[in-house]
Order: structure tokens, then sequence, then C-alpha cells
């Protein structure tokens, strides 16, 4: 019996298993799919534990990053935002890959079809700001300004925003944010709640909004915006599907996976 599992510490709370054993069950494959408690100092030893029953492994923060020298190939993606969400088992060694960055699109897109756009607005400026802005060069976006907390935050995402051929400007969380947030797409990248004082600056007629946190859900951010909103759990949904797509090497079954994480 085949085996795949998400990692972290903690982990309990992972959705991942809902979603994968649905799509095992839909595709009619008798696989095992845990949520396994495993900290950035266990990762090593547990990755030298996995036998050849093991296909592939979904991973949280700081895994992501954590993982990357145990890699014998990284795509493209995954080494441009210096982060891989999936580990694929293969003869030669372990793959990485990243699903976050083309699920942040199809999420989008799911919500506004015809997305396209030159600027955008991040709200965040750690690891899943990079994912955002690697999802945004995908649609097209060549300007971002980023809403942080802290001065200088978005110096770490400067060699992401250079790969990409993306300019950045820096905006202090505590200054006027109308301006920003009247872009096209917005992607909050930060937990649930630490958006709320942005929501005075929410404009009437607002653009495309992604807001990666799922619990709880809505953020007051999120209820606050007037326009298409795509939220955490349609960013969970689109990053599976392309993992189970990865380890299965079939097309995932994406309304059953939808209907077990009841979104």
């Amino acid at each position: 019996m085949m085996r795949a599992a998400v990692l972290g510490s903690p982990i309990a709370h992972s959705r991942s298993p809902v979603l994968h054993r649905a799509a095992y069950a839909a595709l009619g494959l008798d696989w095992i799919y845990d949520a396994v408690d495993v900290s950035q100092a266990q990762l090593p030893d547990f990755l030298a534990s996995c036998g050849s029953d093991w296909v592939g492994l979904s991973l949280t923060m700081p895994l992501k990053s954590a993982v990357l020298p145990h890699l014998f190939q990284i795509s493209e993606t995954a080494q441009v935002v210096r982060a891989a969400n999936t580990v694929i088992f293969s003869p030669r060694g372990l793959m990485g890959d990243n699903t976050d960055v083309p699920g942040m699109v199809r999420a989008l897109r799911e919500v506004s079809p015809e997305l396209e756009a030159d600027s955008a607005t991040i709200i965040g400026g750690g690891a899943t700001a990079r994912s955002a802005l690697a999802a945004l060069a995908r649609i097209g976006v060549t300007s971002v300004e980023v809403v942080v907390r802290r001065a200088g935050a978005v110096e770490e995402l400067r060699d992401v925003a250079n790969s990409l051929s993306m300019n950045l400007t820096e905006i202090s969380m505590d200054s006027e944010l109308a301006g920003a947030l009247a872009a096209p797409i917005v992607i909050s990248t930060v937990p649930g709640g630490a958006a709320d004082g942005l929501v005075p600056f929410v404009p009437a007629n607002g653009g495309v909004l992604l807001d990666v946190a799922y619990s709880p859900w809505p953020t007051t951010f999120a209820a606050s915006w007037n326009g298409p909103i795509a939220g955490g759990l349609d960013l969970l949904l689109w990053q599976a599907v392309g993992q189970v797509e990865l380890m299965t090497g079939m097309e995932a079954p994406v309304a059953q996976m939808r209907a077990a994480l009841g979104s």
C-alpha cells in the first residue's frame, strides 16, 4: 500500500488529509495519507526513514524551505520562491515542487476568469508573499506594492522580485493605504486578524482579493471587501489538486475534493 502525508509541527489542524483521501477514493487508489508531526530538526531523520512505499509529502512552513537541501531535483518555481510545499519520491531521489504558486493563480482566476493586471498589492512580507509574487508574475503583473509592518521587510522579497523582473515598493501598514488597496489584485498573506486595521481603507469598488487565511473565515478584512474574493480554503483546494496530480500522475477529482472540504 502506497503512502503519503502532510508534515508540520503542529499539524493536527491540517485539512490536507481530507482533501487527499477524497481524491484517492475517487481515483480508486487504496493509498494512505496521514498528518505527521515533524519539526524542522526532525525532518532529515524522517526523510531518511521513508521506504519504497512512500510516494509524496505535503509540507508546511518552515519545512518548505528546510527541505530544499535534501532534494535531488527542484522545480524552477520552487527555486524562485525558495520553498517546496510538495516532495515526490522517485528512484533517483527526492523531487521538490511548489503548487502554492499555481494554486494562487487558479484561486484568483476561479473568481475572476478574465483576470489580467500589470499592478497588484501584497499584504505581508513573509514566505507566502514570495509565492504570491510568483503567482502574480504568471498573471502578468510587473509592479507590486508590498504592505508590511516591519520596516525593511520587503528586502527579503527583492531577490524573488528581481528574478521575476518585477518592481517592488514598500508601504508601511501604518500609512495611508487607500491607494494600495485600490489595486486590481490584492493578496493578503498574513494570518487571520492581522489585516483588520486595513478595513478603513477598503475601496468602495475593489478589485480581486485573495485572503490566504481560512480559520476563522471570513476574516474581518475579507468580510469588508467590495469585490470578488478567494479565500484560504480555495487556495488549499487548488494547491492540493496540484499535489494529487504530481503524486498520482492522474487528473485530480476537483469536485469530490471540494465536496470533502465543504467549500
